[in-house]
């Protein structure tokens, strides 16, 4: 199997604060990895790094996607490559539709026009998966929405762009049982032998849908360790303190 990202001693400051610490992770072409961790050991500051946001400088180590060093392109460029993150918190964008939002994103996406007939049949796909009615598209992206609305836009996004890697960050985060279940299968339904997926997470839950090939628990700046699906059962029970005492940080 193809490694489709590879991270290499990954350091990362916010100021003069260093938040990641040394981050190691190959994920291959196809393969879903999740990421457990305790409130502020950097989960999203990871992600947030791998799309290069400006508030965070790389002091060393490197990200490779696709073979290529990405260190030095913008996010714009990132993303065209076929990076994809789901914020934690999306932004609302009062005024902008949902329907007008996609149509944009995927033309730049593309670097070309994308015909209306096409663009509807794969918008029509894409929130039948979602369950989501004709009516979002009207409304403003994220504007008034619930926690499982704006889920929804986020995984509608990700399914009209088709990312090579996809970077959920806490995608559970506000969302009722219902709401998990349809946006957990929107997200599996856009698993494929040449897409991956990232997901960041703090609980086992969503983990009983979208099965993981990989879990790593994520701790001071680092991933402390790597298991399988039954790693995340174990933190479920037994929480994080095992681990942090195991790394000599408690």
């Amino acid at each position: 199997m193809s490694v489709l990202l590879e991270i290499r001693e990954l350091r990362a400051v916010v100021g003069e604060k260093e938040i990641l610490k040394g981050v190691n992770l190959s994920i291959g072409a196809g393969e879903v990895h999740a990421i457990m961790g305790p409130n502020g050991s950097g989960k999203s500051t990871l992600s947030n790094v791998l799309l290069g946001h400006p508030h965070y400088t790389v002091t060393s180590g490197d990200i490779l996607f696709k073979g290529e060093s990405i260190l030095h392109l913008p996010t714009d460029v990132r993303a065209r490559l076929g990076l994809f993150l789901s914020f934690q918190y999306p932004t609302a964008l009062p005024g902008v539709s949902i329907g007008n939002f996609l149509k944009s994103i995927l033309k730049a996406h593309r670097g070309k026009d994308v015909p209306v007939k096409e663009f509807k049949a794969e918008l029509k796909s894409a929130m039948s998966l979602l369950d989501v009615p004709d009516s979002f598209i009207s409304r403003y992206v994220n504007d008034g929405f619930s926690g499982g609305e704006k889920k929804k836009a986020e995984i509608l996004q990700m399914s009209l762009l088709k990312p090579a890697l996809a970077i959920l960050d806490e995608t559970d985060s506000g969302l009722d049982i219902d709401a998990l279940r349809i946006v957990s299968e929107g997200i599996t339904s856009n698993r494929s032998s040449e897409r991956s997926i990232l997901l960041i997470t703090h609980y086992q839950r969503m983990l009983n849908y979208v099965i993981p090939d990989f879990i790593h628990v994520f701790a001071n700046g680092k991933i402390l360790e790597t298991g399988g699906k039954e790693l995340s059962l174990k933190l479920e029970e037994q929480g994080y303190d095992w681990i942090l005492e195991k790394a000599g940080i408690k």
